[in-house]
């Protein structure tokens, strides 16, 4: 299909996209940008949520993964979906409980100041590294599909990309993105659906024959009993709730979205109602891996990996569904960048800068919202080139095995303060131990399989990164103690 006409379909969508944005900016105030007037639908969060969640990497990466692992990524969903429940029950009543508009002043609260800006820190870097890999995976898809043949270098695409996020953002932030991710999401799962169904129709299958040909070809293995391998089922389910856990419950953007729902139970509603359809939406992905194998190896096609999808998509396909593709690809590239530049941009302004703590007018907290939000825009981009520069064919691996460090800290401070009644003084060792866990966990992960006997740390990471932290904090506590009982005695 000619580059041209495809990329008429993205110019036309963004512009649907910056109506929503004008008509749901209007009158917009920093409430709005920050948590929506907590007066969100919980129906279109649960639904928008779903684009946030699967992103591009879903769209391209997860049904690259079956010819290697089969539907062994279904293990992870299962955590996923425990995860959620922990997340409903657990979390949300204790942001609902306190009224928070960022969820890292459950940290000041419990433990004081540093422990709130270290919490802030590793959310900004963690969702930084997360939003931009994923953003460049589908930057890099139109590039090579589209807009090379037109002569336009990757660093344009990438930064008019952004300044298109940039543009219908700058303005209702929460308020604006719940409509659009809920937009952004139809045509997503639209794309996925009929991708499914025309290549089951191009194959003469149906779905019971589509099963009974995947399972024949290898592809349908859910569960991987090897203890020592990464994938072993225990250790990506305990993973995968863990991941969701930190990535979804201790996630300003994430949370931001829920807690701009008017009540607690609505807000859970919507948890547990997109729990279940994300279960089945990732199903549906690898079962779009495994059609798409199944007509590569009819057609004799060579692909793999991230290029599987959209080389089959936009070469192979009639035209009609190419372009259905090229609306869910880029359905699937907004909702998680919007997102993490407007949660990005919150966290900042509110954790970092305290804009809500200085008596400053809604025109000067505005202006450097604005400002903060642009910097941002330009950090994504320097982090989009960085990714370019590493090129790798499989950026789902790179993203879980990031968070398995940069979420870890995370973890261990949210749980220390929710299941331990100790105490932890205001010091910069909490910051230390924030630091020094991640770096542990990296020298265990390469020194675990020479002392077991081949034994492989997979996304369990995560969990072992948040026992580091945990375990620190533990003992900074205890150290304290101590020493005022010293002091106690000595007087």
């Amino acid at each position: 299909m000619s580059p041209f006409i495809l990329l008429s379909f993205v110019l036309a969508y963004f512009a649907i996209l910056l109506i929503v944005a004008w008509y749901t900016g209007k009158n917009s105030t920093n409430d709005s940008f920050f948590i929506g007037n907590r007066n969100s639908n919980w129906m279109l969060v649960a639904f928008g949520m779903i684009g946030t969640s699967l992103s591009g990497v879903t769209f391209v990466s997860v049904p690259g993964t079956v010819s290697s692992n089969g539907f062994y990524y279904m293990q992870v969903v299962i955590g996923y979906l425990l995860g959620y429940f922990v997340v409903a029950f657990v979390l949300m009543p204790l942001y609902y409980k306190l009224n928070l508009t960022s969820i890292y002043n459950y940290l000041q609260n419990r433990f004081g100041f540093i422990a709130y800006k270290t919490g802030a820190l590793f959310f900004i870097i963690s969702r930084t590294v997360g939003a931009t890999a994923r953003l460049y995976l589908v930057i890099n898809v139109l590039q090579i599909f589209i807009l090379d043949a037109l002569g336009i270098p990757f660093w344009l695409t990438s930064t008019i990309i952004l300044l298109m996020i940039l543009l219908y953002t700058f303005e209702g932030g929460v308020k604006t993105i719940v409509f659009t991710d809920t937009l952004q999401t139809s045509f997503m799962l639209i794309g996925l659906v009929v991708c499914i169904i025309y290549i089951m129709h191009h194959l003469q299958l149906s779905f019971s024959g589509t099963i009974a040909a995947l399972n024949k070809n290898n592809y349908t293995h859910f569960f991987n009993t090897d203890v020592n391998s990464k994938g072993f089922f225990l250790k990506q389910i305990i993973g995968g709730a863990f991941i969701t856990i930190a990535m979804t419950g201790l996630d300003q953007e994430m949370m931001q979205k829920n807690i701009s729902v008017k009540t607690l139970k609505g807000a859970q509603t919507n948890m547990v109602t997109f729990s279940f359809i994300i279960v089945i939406v990732n199903f549906l992905f690898l079962l779009l891996g495994g059609l798409l194998y199944l007509f590569a190896a009819q057609s004799q096609l060579k692909f793999s990996g991230d290029d599987l999808f959209p080389s089959i998509a936009l070469s192979y396909l009639p035209k009609a569904v190419s372009m259905i593709f090229i609306i869910g690809l880029i359905s699937a590239l907004f909702p998680s960048a919007d997102g993490a530049l407007t949660a990005l941009t919150s966290s900042f302004c509110i954790d970092i800068l305290g804009i809500r703590r200085k008596n400053l007018t809604e025109q000067q907290q505005k202006r450097i919202r604005q400002r903060v939000h642009l910097a941002l825009a330009i950090i994504f981009l320097i982090c989009i080139f960085v990714f370019k520069i590493i090129n790798s064919k499989s950026i789902i691996n790179i993203i879980l095995d990031l968070a398995g460090y940069t979420y870890g800290p995370l973890l261990g401070l949210f749980s220390f303060g929710i299941f331990s009644k100790k105490t932890v003084p205001e010091t910069y060792a909490i910051t230390f131990v924030c630091i020094v866990a991640p770096i542990l966990s990296f020298f265990i992960e390469k020194w675990i399989p020479a002392i077991t006997n081949g034994f492989h740390i997979g996304i369990e990471l995560l969990l072992l990164n948040g026992i580091l932290t945990y375990f620190g904090l533990w003992l900074i506590a205890n150290f304290n103690k101590t020493n005022i009982i010293k002091n106690g005695n000595s007087q």
